[in-house]
């Protein structure tokens, strides 16, 4: 059916008015297709022709039936009208604040305290389904909850509560009602407290960002989302505040009627108790920054009671005392800041008195130095390449510079306290699920809107662009689930207006990049903006009669924002200079807000991240990410993160009515609202598929009316819906059948209404019919019978008035008057009868009682005086009873006591012994380690003697051989002179021969030369290397030596806590096992240095065999004897003089011995620097041995056991480092043994190739005297040479003995420790015998008890005095007993 149909008579539709946004009309004639004016009929009965378009009729109205639904979707008409309307009739009349639109809870602030929030609410809505009770924030609480313990199941599906709305809508209070539903659902009796400290953080943050406005009374000025966290049970273990956009301006600025942040005035409340008397406090009105606004009292508020609201919230999240005061330090601060007086002096000029009394109370707070404050808020400092320079300020920018300071110390005030929440809110176990409640600011537009309109605006766009995402995701997942064909349907995406703001060189990107120019300003900004956007983007406006403001088309409305100021508060920037002095401030609170601090980094981003449709280039630069701009949308985008990884609720705040009365419906604010928070939007997408949906079920039981008696018939009601739908509406597009429900367009549940409304007024059209006429002829029977009845009587009198005469009247008064004496005779017989009969009764009756009370007077006397004793005995006998039972509950239990104290004993007998067998298994390793050791320095000392014994035997041969060598010249001398005269005749021959000698020998040389200084250079380049490394080991030795020195200090200042010197001392260890990597380094150096000394003797000996090849060759290749002949005398004697073959020789022989020199100079070096080392390392090793034995000393006896067994591990992890050291020792006494051999050994190849040059010499030459003389001198060198390395020997040897000692220190101080182990080992042995003496004496004492226990219960019951003899109260419960006791009693009389 066609909606046009619908536009019949008795139908209404909606039409706009200005005063109530929307009207209801009544039509009173069928409108036909086409015609432009339809006939309507107002409420107050006044006739309207209404020109309409015929493409655009006016909203049609609901049936009355859907008139106040609970859930808006369910209306047949789904417009603004219909909502609005829906809305009205529930808030005005029902009194019902709370409705449903599909997934969003409409809630409207009521002004007025309802009873709706209590605990059996709370449990009546716990377990409930969304749409089984009627709606609530508790409903939607209990929707989000359920959702998160039945989807964490399988995928840890966390919830967030999104709480959105107008200043003074009620967002606050509607977040805190959530979060106290959740505390009380979550609540477990063992973690209480966490819930309450969650509920806790509401009054602070209230405190320090609510404030009074115009709308609001306690409206949030920044934006909270507070994350609960809960375990595996489900139950709140902790929670995370976030918060967004603090409303720093109202700190120094308030509008007129509003106040700055409810502690100030709090405070000033409070200011005359005795713990406030130091911040100097006066009343509001007395302070600037509290009396702009002119009114500083909130009515039916209390600030003074709310102050001890506020601190009691602090304590109870474990802030104590000495924060308050800080915090309330820096307020006051803060206050007197205000008030301080600039004054100004001259045109460019401003000055602040030294005297001003706020001024000296504000640095008295946060301790600072008055003159620099007054100088510093009065002057700026401007630093450019070349110089600084001050400059002066005016009054109005002084006056600017103290508000930027005032905001930017609350700012960090504010941000410092929710940080300490969100630490006393922390957990320590792991979180499994959360929930978030976002109370968020909602669309803003004021007549003047600035940077934090335009802030909370892009907000809202981010926001509405989630809630349409997630809507429009919601109605395809239904439709999957009810299998019904998804066609794509058109909704507003705002991602247009979002790119306008946040993209690439969009509206914050130009005004962070206009922020970083020096000469920025307002104008200049705007000036781009024009030039960006007007032409180019539709969404973006210039206003016509302005060239400083701009418009941007948000999703609810044209919002126009003034640029003034959106510089200043996009920098956020205070003059560095008084930054300094706050850094600079001995008050630590105030100084820790402006030290230099990286960004932390939340731990609670999402894993999931979602991209915008255009990518946001962020610059590099570190200011530009510093503005407020920049820090916003971070946040932001942080915060969509989190809402997308959760699954959304949403809650609309609307407020009413501007003027706070209760129960009033404005209607132009709500419809404001609504179009702006989202509520027609989710309206219009549903209405455009298919709004209205009915089960099957609901359809049957409510349209059956329209069924005929064949489809009822059917058995499947199912197809019965399908066959009368099918039948009454033509169009199947207007309809699809679900799984479960059926899916209606807009107006077809309307027509359907239509037809059940005619069919069930044609009904009661024929009702009406038969009822009528069975009323009129119920009538006139009535009437017909009460005729007859009437005549009856008539009749009746008539025919007596016939009958009565005189003589009759006369005989009937004569019979009436012989049956009263008749009668009166009969009953007086009758009485005398019964008299006599009572009387003689009565006497019998009266004899019987009398006996029968006094037979029972008898036995009652009797029964008193066994009752008294039976009673006595019965009470005598359950003193007894419970005498015993008390006595063996006393005795049970102390024994139980003993049991426990012998049990715990025992386990410490076993834990002693444990570590006692421990300590016994260490000081059994250690002492084997200390034989081991014994036996390697035995092993050394006999290796010294065999190294002494084989010295002396060295320096034997070495005195023969030299007498020997002195024998052997003196013969050489004689033959001297014989081949002096060989020589003269062979000289000539020999002189062409030697000058050509010579030149080889100078080219062997220079070569030779050559390659010992590539061998210096490699040499001075790794000595260099060597160098720098034992320079890096020397500085990392000095960095140990400086840490153990800190490591000394903390240990002296802090022995009183033992898990610091934990740390400490496992800091020790750490550096400690250092040590052995630097051994291991020394170690490498000395390995290379050993290469490379044996690199040298390998060209040492390459040397010395070509030396000897080349002599060889000349004694081969030379006759001696021709030379001689050849030479003349005189060529001899220049030959020797000039000396120039020795002379090349001998070079080489010092060009060597440098050499050797040189090496065993370094290799001294190389060794002084080894055992430089070594001491330090050793020295390292007592100091931390040292902190370990003052730690030990501050623990009581079972820690001093567990550190003694601490100290033995380390002590043997040192052991290993003392093998590694005498191993190295070791390594070296026979590196230098060997050294010592091989120097003796190349002595003696020396020794023995110049004995043989010298022999085939002489045999060949005998007579080169001057060269025998040069070899003499070089036997006395090479003499001296042995006397030199037997020195060297010598103090190689008293090395040894030098290395030795260490070795022996190490054993002594073995041998202490293995003392230090018998002593304790023996401590440990007598606290066990002390332990198990204690034993004994609680065994002794539990045989006593069970002596005494079993004494006790053998004591008959009849030697119990008899203290309770009389009569006692006689009970009905006891009667039984009594009859009982008394048969026994009188049965054992008989």
């Amino acid at each position: 059916m066609a909606l046009v149909e619908l536009y019949t008579q008795y139908n209404r539709v909606w039409i706009p008015d200005p005063e109530e946004v929307w009207r209801s009309a009544e039509i009173i004639t069928n409108y036909k297709i086409g015609n432009h004016i339809l006939h309507l009929q107002l409420e107050d009965g006044t006739e309207l022709n209404y020109p309409v378009d015929p493409s655009a009729l006016p909203p049609l109205r609901n049936p009355d039936i859907l008139v106040g639904e609970n859930d808006l979707t369910a209306l047949s008409y789904l417009h603004e009208p219909a909502v609005l309307h829906n809305l009205k009739v529930r808030f005005v009349e029902s009194k019902l604040i709370y409705t449903y639109s599909g997934i969003i809870l409409v809630a409207m602030n009521p002004y007025k305290q309802l009873p709706i929030y209590g605990d059996a609410i709370i449990h009546a809505y716990s377990g409930q389904n969304m749409g089984d009770m009627d709606p609530h924030i508790f409903a939607v609480a209990e929707e989000a909850y359920k959702q998160m313990a039945r989807l964490s199941r399988w995928n840890n599906k966390n919830q967030s509560v999104i709480v959105s709305g107008e200043s003074g809508a009620g967002k606050t209070v509607s977040a805190r009602y959530a979060m106290r539903y959740f505390a009380t659902v979550s609540r477990s009796s063992s973690n209480a407290q966490v819930e309450d400290k969650v509920l806790a953080s509401n009054p602070i943050t209230e405190a320090v960002g609510n404030a009074k406005t115009t709308r609001n009374d306690n409206s949030s000025r920044f934006g909270k989302y507070m994350e609960i966290s809960f375990d595996k049970r489900y139950q709140i273990i902790g929670a995370n505040m976030r918060t967004y956009l603090l409303e720093k301006s109202r700190v120094v600025f308030q509008s007129e009627n509003e106040r700055n942040y409810h502690i100030f005035y709090q405070l000033c409340a409070s200011a005359l108790r005795p713990e406030f008397k130091h911040l100097k406090l006066g009343t509001a009105e007395e302070f600037n920054y509290t009396n702009m606004g002119g009114n500083t009292v909130i009515e039916g508020v209390s600030d003074k009671d709310n102050m001890l609201e506020t601190q009691k919230t602090f304590t109870l999240l474990g802030l104590k005392e000495d924060f308050q005061m800080d915090v309330f330090k820096i307020l006051a601060a803060i206050l007197h800041l205000g008030n301080v007086q600039i004054v100004a002096v001259g045109d460019e000029r401003s000055s602040v008195s030294l005297d001003d009394k706020h001024l000296n109370i504000f640095c008295e707070l946060l301790d600072l130095e008055s003159d620099n404050m007054a100088r510093w808020l009065c002057h700026r400092k401007i630093i450019t390449t070349s110089e600084t320079v001050v400059k002066p300020m005016t009054k109005s920018q002084a006056l600017n510079a103290r508000d930027a300071l005032a905001k930017k110390i609350y700012s960090h005030l504010f941000d410092f306290i929710v940080e300490r929440i969100n630490k006393a809110l922390q957990f320590p176990g792991k979180q499994h699920t959360f929930i978030g409640v976002l109370d968020i600011y909602g669309f803003e537009t004021f007549d003047v809107n600035s940077f934090e309109q335009f802030c909370i605006n892009y907000a809202n766009e981010k926001l509405q662009q989630q809630f349409n995402l997630h809507v429009f995701k919601l109605e395809q997942e239904e439709y999957m689930k009810e299998n019904i064909p998804w066609t794509l349907i058109d909704f507003y995406d705002n991602q247009p207006v979002i790119d306008l703001i946040e993209a690439k060189m969009g509206i914050l990107e130009l005004l962070d990049e206009e922020c970083l120019l020096p000469q920025g300003t307002d104008e200049n900004w705007l000036q781009k903006l024009y030039n960006n956007f007007i032409t180019k983007n539709p969404l973006f406006e210039k206003p016509r009669m302005s060239n400083s403001s701009f418009i941007i088309q948000h999703f609810a409305d044209k919002v126009e924002y003034k640029s003034e100021g959106f510089m200043e508060k996009n920098r956020d920037t205070v003059y560095e200079v008084l930054i300094e002095i706050l850094k600079n401030s001995k008050f630590q609170l105030c100084a820790n807000f402006f030290q230099d601090r990286p960004i932390p980094i939340s731990p609670f981003s999402s894993a999931i991240k979602v991209k915008s449709a255009k990518t946001v280039i962020k610059p590099p630069n570190k200011q530009f990410r510093t503005t407020v701009g920049d820090k916003f949308r971070s946040s932001l985008y942080l915060l969509m993160d989190t809402l997308n990884a959760t699954t959304p609720h949403y809650v609309r705040c609307i407020k009413p009515n501007d003027q706070k009365l209760a129960f009033e419906f404005d209607s132009k604010r709500v419809v404001q609202q609504l179009r702006a928070c989202g509520v027609l939007e989710t309206i219009r997408i549903s209405s455009q598929s298919y709004p209205s949906r009915w089960t099957y079920i609901e359809f049957y039981s409510r349209y059956s009316i329209l069924m005929s008696q064949h489809e009822l018939s059917l058995n499947d009601k199912k197809q019965i819906c399908k066959i009368v739908l099918q039948r009454l509406i033509q169009d199947p597009s207007q309809y699809q059948f679900g799984r479960t429900k059926i899916f209606f367009r807009a107006g077809q549940v309307a027509y359907l209404e239509k037809l059940r409304s005619d069919k069930l007024r044609q009904a009661c059209i024929m009702i009406q019919k038969h009822t009528r006429g069975w009323l009129q002829r119920k009538k006139f029977l009535c009437i017909k019978q009460a005729a007859v009845t009437i005549q009856q009587y008539f009749r009746g009198q008539r025919s007596v008035r016939r009958a009565i005469t005189a003589t009759a009247l006369k005989e009937a008064w004569a019979a009436i008057v012989i049956q009263k004496y008749c009668r009166g005779y009969l009953v007086r017989r009758l009485c005398l009868l019964i008299r006599v009969a009572a009387l003689t009764i009565q006497a019998f009756t009266r004899g019987f009682l009398a006996r029968k009370k006094y037979r029972k007077m008898l036995e009652e006397h009797k029964a008193l005086i066994l009752q008294k004793y039976a009673r006595a005995w019965l009470a005598r006998r359950r003193f007894q009873s419970i005498r015993r039972f008390v006595l063996n509950i006393q005795l049970s239990y102390r024994v139980q006591r003993l049991q426990k104290r012998l049990e715990d004993q025992n386990k410490e007998n076993h834990v002693l012994l444990e570590k006692l067998t421990t300590l016994a298994s260490n000081h059994s390793s250690d002492v084997e380690t200390i034989q081991k050791l014994q036996l390697d320095l035995e092993k050394l000392a006999t290796e010294k003697k065999i190294s002494e014994e084989k010295e002396k035997k060295y320096k034997d041969d070495y005195q023969q051989r030299m007498s020997k060598l002195e024998n052997r010249s003196s013969e050489l001398q004689e033959q001297k002179v014989k081949l002096e005269k060989e020589l003269q005749e062979k000289t000539e021959e020999m002189k062409d021969k030697m000058d050509d000698l010579t030149k080889q020998l100078f080219a062997d040389v220079q070569k030779e030369e050559r390659q010992r200084t590539i061998l210096e250079k490699n040499l001075h380049n790794q000595k260099q290397y060597y160098e720098k490394k034992i320079e890096s080991l020397k500085t990392e030795i000095k960095s140990l030596k400086d840490e153990n020195d800190q490591l000394q200090n903390e240990v002296q200042e802090n022995l009183q806590i033992q898990d610091v010197l934990k740390l400490e001392v496992e800091e020790l260890t750490s550096q400690a096992k250092t040590i052995p990597e630097l051994q291991k380094e020394i170690e490498l150096v000395q390995a290379q240095k050993m290469d490379l000394e044996k690199q040298l003797q390998y060209q040492k000996r390459e040397m010395r065999e070509k030396m000897s090849d080349l002599a060889r060759q000349l004694h081969e290749s030379f006759d001696f004897a021709d030379v001689r002949s050849r030479l003349s005398p005189e060529d001899l004697e220049h030959l020797n003089e000039d000396g120039e073959l020795w002379f090349a020789y001998e070079g080489l022989k010092k060009a060597t011995r440098v050499l050797e020199s040189h090496s065993q100079s370094q290799k001294e070096n190389y060794e002084r620097e080894i055992e430089g080392l070594n001491s330090k390392v050793e020295h390292l090793s007592q100091e931390i041995s040292h902190l370990q034995q003052l730690f030990r000393k501050e623990n009581d006896k079972n820690d001093i056991i567990q550190l003694q067994v601490a100290r033995l591990t380390s002590e043997n992890m040192m052991i290993p480092d003392l093998k590694q050291q005498i191993s190295e020792l070791q390594i070296q006494k026979m590196d230098l043994e060997n050294r010592l051999q091989e120097e003796v050994e190349k002595n003696r190849d020396k020794m023995e190739e110049m004995i043989d040059l010298l022999h085939h010499k002489l045999e060949d030459n005998g007579t080169q005297k001057r060269a025998l003389q040069v070899q003499n001198e070089i036997y006395t060198k090479e003499k001296e040479k042995l006397i030199v390395a037997a020195h060297e020997f010598q103090q190689t040897n008293d090395q040894m003995e030098k290395q030795h000692e260490p070795e022996n220190e190490t054993k002594g101080k073995i041998w202490q420790d293995v003392a230090y182990l018998t002593m304790e080992n023996t401590n440990l042995e007598e606290e066990l015998d002390k332990n198990d003496r204690i034993i004994k004496n609680l065994q002794d004492q539990i045989k006593t008890l069970r002596r005494s226990i079993h004494t006790a219960s053998d004591v008959s019951v009849s030697s119990m005095p008899k203290e309770y003899i009389g009569m006692l109260q006689y009970r009905k419960e006891d009667e039984a007993k009594i009859v009982q006791n008394l048969i026994l009693g009188i049965a054992i009389t008989l």
